[in-house]
């Protein structure tokens, strides 16, 4: 009887149950953490189409567009933390699905509406410091920033923060693994809520005194809300507060640059407005991919399943190769969604050919990046004794942001479609 070979490398069946492995335990939670992805593309798409929809807007108000996607993903990086903080809650049995202040639940819900409050001030700022220092000509002012940034995002962040909530206390009756359904959910939803409520915020620039009086009244209350925040005596909400304001300010700078990359290339956008529905559902992808990465790491090394080690242990190995795997067919699906809604709202593309191949390879560049971020972002939070849970997401999505926007520009020109 001959003897039987080991197989050195895995074949497509091995691969598939390890696919599953990492969406989930089980097939449902594999179907879980899927559709969440595609409904995340899809409705990134959507809110693609609103970008390209507000072309004109943006030539209107110079400066706006640079603050768009840290707008965005100010919203994933709050309330993806807080769903990755209440799924680690879960998990390791401390979740009680109750709004009190006392609960955990409770807790962040507050620190996330303060957090919003203030950062979306501080937005308004980095934004019109980013527009005169890289000289964007006739940026509007810093109180008018201030109003669009905070009323669309504290409109946004109801939307989201209702969806959390119910997501968090569903997934605990229903046994779904919030690591694999936050990242994506969350960010679908801060594309889809966040680009229509700022739109909508935009339209109360120009209204003479009483603007900058409502600007000036909602600095003050961010300042006084957090601070009443912080001094408080509840535990949970103020830490979550002191260790978010330094992470999500690095997360504004960097999505601020991404937004200021797409306002120089703007004449490109505009040009092809199919770029303009693909990026944010490219980015998206990414981002909710590494959130997925992030938040599994930051799970297991809380529970002592891995080490924060610097080489990554197998288990954390096994994940990046299959987030790595599961990307494909999603850029696939962006470049393909793009295409189509383009065609159907009579935008200029440079056809599904081009697509697909600025979709797939700045993808994979991208995706690269993410896992390497995700990684190293988890490990160096608990090195310096930070909660993964609470700083993993914004790095991850923060960079993405404005790695994202350049490799998708840079892809393009290396392709000469402009």
């Amino acid at each position: 009887m001959a003897r039987r070979i080991p197989q050195r490398f895995p074949g497509p069946l091995h691969l598939g149950r390890r696919l599953v492995d990492l969406l989930g335990p089980t097939s449902g939670a594999a179907r879980q953490s899927l559709t969440a992805l595609a409904f995340n593309s899809i409705t990134s798409l959507l809110a693609g189409a609103m970008l390209a929809a507000m072309v004109g807007r943006f030539e209107e108000l110079p400066g706006l567009l640079v603050m768009v996607p840290a707008a965005i993903g100010l919203r994933g990086n709050i309330f993806g933390t807080f769903g990755n903080r209440i799924s680690t809650a879960v998990h390791t049995g401390t979740f009680v699905p109750r709004l009190r202040p006392e609960t955990i639940l409770g807790q962040n819900v507050i620190a996330s509406m303060a957090l919003t409050l203030l950062m979306s001030v501080v937005l308004a700022f980095v934004a019109r410091g980013a527009s005169v220092v890289f000289g964007v000509e006739g940026a509007i002012d810093v109180l008018d920033l201030t109003l669009i940034s905070v009323i669309g995002g504290l409109l946004a962040s109801i939307v989201v923060l209702t969806a959390s909530i119910g997501l968090s206390i569903l997934a605990v009756r229903r046994d779904w693994d919030l690591d694999n359904l936050v990242a994506p959910t969350v960010s679908t939803l801060g594309d889809v809520v966040t680009i229509p409520a700022l739109f909508g915020a935009t339209y109360l620039v120009g209204g003479g005194p009483w603007t900058s009086a409502l600007a000036i009244f909602l600095i003050l209350a961010s300042v006084v809300i957090t601070a009443a925040t912080i001094r408080s005596h509840l535990e949970v909400a103020r830490r979550i507060v002191m260790e978010s304001i330094p992470v999500l300010s690095v997360a504004l700078l960097l999505s601020t640059m991404a937004g200021l990359v797409a306002e120089k290339r703007l004449a490109i956008l505009a040009a092809l407005p199919a770029l303009l529905i693909l990026l944010p559902a490219f980015v998206s992808s990414a981002g909710s991919l590494g959130g997925i990465l992030s938040s599994r790491l930051s799970t297991k090394i809380h529970l002592g399943f891995i080490r924060a080690s610097l080489r990554p242990e197998r288990d954390a190995r096994k994940d990046a190769l299959l987030v790595l795997l599961i990307g494909f067919p999603i850029y696939v699906v962006n470049a393909f969604g793009a295409q189509f809604l383009a065609t159907l709202f009579s935008q200029a593309s440079p056809g599904l050919g081009s697509m697909l191949l600025v979709s797939l390879i700045g993808g994979l560049l991208t995706v690269l990046f993410v896992i390497a971020l995700a990684y190293y972002g988890t490990v160096a939070a608990w090195k310096i004794n930070f909660d993964p849970d609470t700083v993993g997401l914004p790095v991850v999505t923060a960079s993405v942001d404005f790695a994202g926007v350049a490799i998708l520009i840079s892809v393009v020109l290396a392709l000469g479609l402009i």
